[in-house]
């Protein structure tokens, strides 16, 4: 089952997706936004599987991925983890910061501000690009209430949407920051979902063990930036990172649980960019940090006003399945 929230208010509009992504049906009579879907899910996702089961059978309204929000335009909670450890120990190699042996044991997150997401083809809005202004190409699950200190076999149950996320980084403000012993909060602005939002059946056997084994696609000015495969050096699964959020305390419906940057090793060592053989890399800070390594200084700028990120993975016939994040970054006005 496929479900997208058209833009409408603070909240948005629930609709049901065909698999195709070109038609819609509004699901008012089951729940009006996806939060409340959420928020009584044992009920609403037989109602709403029927909906999708009579779409897949025609009918229905054409479907714009350009009129939709973030499938939850804001939430309750939004953590995002780093569970490719590759990507943690590149970037902190780029401030000078040893990366602990207890990262490879002890998932990373950090809670990230799920008040104000933006849609997934809204512009990035920034006010100076000497803050550095980066991408993160990432996979994110959405869950139902999960008790505290849930464990990472049973977390997995809870999983019932899966989404792709713009995780949007100023990496010009973040050693500044993280040097107060405080963590992220100017250095992470509004992040940007997927236009639809999955149940993990409608991957088939590309969902496994608690992670996606497809390549996440990012393009930078309709170049090719990265082809990861999700499923590969993933450190800690979506289960071991839900529990690592619940250790202390519960998750309410609607939490989203970032994987944190997807990111592949090549042959044990940090990838390569697509055009020398690799499959590239899901945000800027990572290429940047190999051209230090190899070259002692870092050539690929961060972005600037009027570059454009595209973020979209595809099943094995090709076709997509979440629809694009396909963002421009411009000056704020304000």
């Amino acid at each position: 089952m496929k479900l997208a929230s058209l833009k409408h208010g603070r909240d948005g509009q629930l609709v049901v997706v065909s698999n195709d992504l070109t038609r819609y049906t509004a699901v008012a009579s089951v729940a009006a936004t996806m939060q409340a879907a959420l928020d009584d899910w044992a009920n609403a996702r037989p109602a709403l599987e029927a909906v999708a089961r009579e779409l897949q059978a025609g009918g229905g309204e054409s479907f714009d991925q350009a009129t939709c929000a973030s499938p939850l335009p804001r939430a309750y909670q939004w953590a995002d983890g780093s569970a490719y450890v590759n990507h943690v120990e590149l970037v902190r190699k780029a401030r000078g910061a040893e990366l602990p042996d207890s990262f490879w044991t002890d998932p990373l997150m950090y809670q990230g501000g799920s008040d104000s997401f933006i849609g997934p083809r809204d512009n990035i809005a920034m006010a100076d690009e000497a803050w550095g202004i980066d991408f993160e190409a990432e996979v994110t699950v959405v869950t139902d209430d999960v008790p505290m200190g849930v464990s990472a076999a049973d977390a997995v149950a809870h999983i019932q949407l899966i989404m792709l996320v713009n995780d949007v980084s100023l990496r010009g403000l973040i050693p500044g920051e993280l040097a107060k012993g405080f963590g992220f909060f100017q250095s992470k602005p509004s992040s940007a979902f997927s236009p639809v939002a999955i149940t993990p059946d409608e991957l088939g056997d590309r969902w496994k063990n608690a992670k996606v084994h497809l390549p996440l696609l990012s393009s930078l000015n309709d170049k090719a930036f990265g082809k990861p495969e999700a499923g590969v050096d993933m450190t800690f699964d979506f289960g071991q990172l839900i529990a690592h959020a619940a250790k202390s305390r519960p998750l309410c419906a609607g939490t989203i649980i970032g994987s944190g940057t997807v990111s592949n090793l090549l042959d044990g060592d940090p990838g390569k960019a697509i055009g020398d053989g690799g499959v590239g890399y899901s945000c800027i800070a990572e290429i940047r940090t190999i051209e230090t390594i190899l070259d002692g200084k870092a050539r690929t700028p961060f972005m600037q006003f009027g570059d454009r990120i595209r973020i979209e993975m595809f099943d094995t016939d090709g076709a997509s399945i979440f629809g694009a994040i396909d963002q421009v970054v411009e000056k704020y006005p304000g």
